[in-house]
């Protein structure tokens, strides 16, 4: 099992910046794509950013130039630096995680979410 624990979410006002954390444990042999996900109220869960175990980074155009993704494989975390947020970026954002935990078995694994709220 590979278990994600999401950090960093909380109240800022617009303009502000917030930083996420994923963190990754148990076992496996290796985490291919990591990706911050987000869902909003009423909304479908959408793909935020995602970065690959050499580095590939990929965003979605409403967060382009705001938002960067990073990883940190010898810490098995993933971070999500917000800046200048908008009251749109509010949403539960989550962690995914997909890889290999042998050369037969794969996973795609959910963290449970942290809240991010953009009001003044």
């Amino acid at each position: 099992q590979v278990q994600l624990v999401e950090s960093g979410g909380g109240l800022v006002q617009p303009g502000g910046s917030l930083r996420l954390s994923c963190a990754a444990s148990g076992s496996w042999f290796s985490i291919n794509v990591m990706g911050w996900y987000r869902q909003a109220p009423g909304k479908e869960r959408e793909l935020v950013a995602l970065i690959t175990s050499v580095g590939y980074t990929n965003y979605a155009d409403s967060v382009k130039g705001r938002f960067t993704i990073s990883r940190d494989n010898a810490k098995n975390t993933m971070y999500l630096q917000m800046n200048s947020l908008k009251p749109e970026d509010t949403a539960v954002y989550y962690c995914n995680a997909r890889g290999d935990y042998d050369f037969r078995r794969q996973f795609d694994s959910w963290g449970q979410g942290t809240q991010v709220t953009v009001s003044s």
